[in-house]
């Protein structure tokens, strides 16, 4: 394993993604100063979906956020952390936009690497898009506790059919 100050600062981010989210969901993560924060209120309960960069702009008229630079959300209502280069959060259309070298958490281990990811907020939804000529990577942690009643082993072989003259 190559010590951390040789791994290239795309990885690192991902490793610190990776260790933050279980301090993050309760709440107890400390992140750099020079980072703009902002924090909106979801209807319907108020949950907090907070979203640090480098730079943010609100339009106020249409009730969009843009963060760009280093953008990093957190949803603890529905355990999800996320990294890009750039989001926007719709308010009104309940969405965020991500782009540019996106990586999504989730607890429990699934996340979804893309160029570009929507995340349908009342939907619970993620469409992903990949960059030209590359594919969406998504990993899912399956549990195999429910299919502990069988086997491991293959299906046995289907017997030969039989021909009658």
């Amino acid at each position: 394993m190559m010590p951390c100050y040789k791994l290239p600062l795309s990885k690192m981010r991902r490793l610190g993604l990776a260790l933050l989210l279980p301090a993050a969901l309760l709440g107890t993560v400390a992140l750099p100063n020079q980072l703009s924060s902002v924090t909106a209120q979801t209807p319907g309960g108020n949950r907090p979906l907070t979203i640090r960069s480098d730079i943010q702009e609100y339009d106020a008229k249409n009730q969009v956020i843009t963060a760009r630079g280093n953008v990093q959300m957190l949803y603890p209502a529905r355990q999800i952390q996320a990294t890009s280069a750039q989001a926007q959060y719709f308010s009104k259309e309940r969405r965020i936009d991500f782009s540019g070298n996106v990586y999504i958490l989730q607890q429990g281990g699934n996340s979804i690497r893309a160029e570009k990811v929507t995340y349908l907020i009342d939907e619970g939804r993620f469409v992903a898009l990949p960059q030209s000529n590359r594919q969406v990577e998504s990993i899912y942690m399956v549990d195999d506790a429910e299919q502990g009643s069988q086997s491991n082993a293959p299906a046995p072989a289907t017997p030969a059919l039989r021909r009658s003259n």
